[in-house]
């Protein structure tokens, strides 16, 4: 794979864009901004899919705890989603950069008229120097999801990865709170040994993936195996490290072994 001119798709997770208290990580995001604004001066396309609105929106409105209650959890990722937009046009637009927003439900990307309006806004986005931020319409989506009626998204890894599909993009970066996929828990298993490349997932693989992880967040190993899958389905390389050390971006584009880099199955 080419080493400039990439279509990259960046995933943070809640646990990166908020502190342990739910608020904004403006630390995090600054440099963040900064590394995804490089990017683009270097060549590169560059899409953010931002996990954080529900947790964002509770800091926002101070409550005590993130809501239980469907229609809260609705409202208050409605209020944080507006919050991250404004952070996010505040922070890129200090390094001169443009940002769209797009929200995405589960029909969004099953449709087929949908899907390629979708493709075709992206092109177009990417083409005028845009960097859109994605996110799941959860104001309106969660609904289907919490019910069971649809599990097509319900997590921003996989959403990831279906933009990253979309997009025909060529690296998907997962920034998390963990630093890859490891042969165990490492916060329960001192010996657990950090796997580095993964060209195939394997059953073991699988029984690696464990639940969720902080509770800001919704998607845990097992999640980011499911977005690997497709990914690799789609000749798409994707990588999970630590959203703590944003710069290594940097290193990750030039394909240097940085957490866990599951790479793209060839296409024929």
């Amino acid at each position: 794979m080419k080493q400039d001119g990439r279509r990259v798709v960046v995933k943070v997770g809640t646990s990166t864009v908020t502190r342990e208290n739910g608020a904004p990580n403006l630390h995090t995001l600054d440099r963040l901004a900064r590394v995804l604004a490089d990017f683009r001066g270097m060549g590169h396309q560059v899409v953010l899919v931002s996990s954080g609105a529900i947790a964002v929106g509770t800091d926002k409105l101070k409550l005590a705890q993130r809501p239980q209650e469907l229609e809260r959890k609705q409202a208050a990722a409605a209020v944080g989603q507006c919050e991250l937009m404004h952070m996010y046009d505040k922070l890129l637009g200090e390094y001169g950069c443009t940002v769209a927003q797009i929200l995405l439900g589960a029909a969004d990307v099953r449709d087929d008229v949908r899907r390629e309006h979708l493709r075709n806004t992206f092109s177009a986005l990417l083409e005028m120097g845009c960097i859109p931020v994605v996110n799941e319409n959860e104001s309106v989506c969660s609904t289907e999801i919490e019910m069971g009626e649809s599990k097509l998204l319900g997590d921003n890894d996989t959403l990831s990865a279906l933009v990253a599909q979309l997009c025909g993009a060529d690296l998907l970066v997962l920034l998390s709170d963990i630093d890859g996929l490891y042969t165990a828990d490492p916060r329960q298993d001192e010996g657990a040994v950090l796997i580095h490349r993964v060209d195939r997932l394997t059953e073991r693989l699988w029984s690696m993936a464990g639940g969720a992880g902080s509770w800001r967040g919704t998607g845990g190993m097992a999640t980011k195996l499911s977005a690997a899958q497709i990914a690799m389905s789609a000749g798409v390389d994707m990588v999970i490290t630590n959203g703590a050390r944003v710069e290594t971006l940097y290193d990750i584009i030039e394909g240097k072994p940085v957490g866990t880099r599951f790479c793209a199955q060839k296409q024929v």
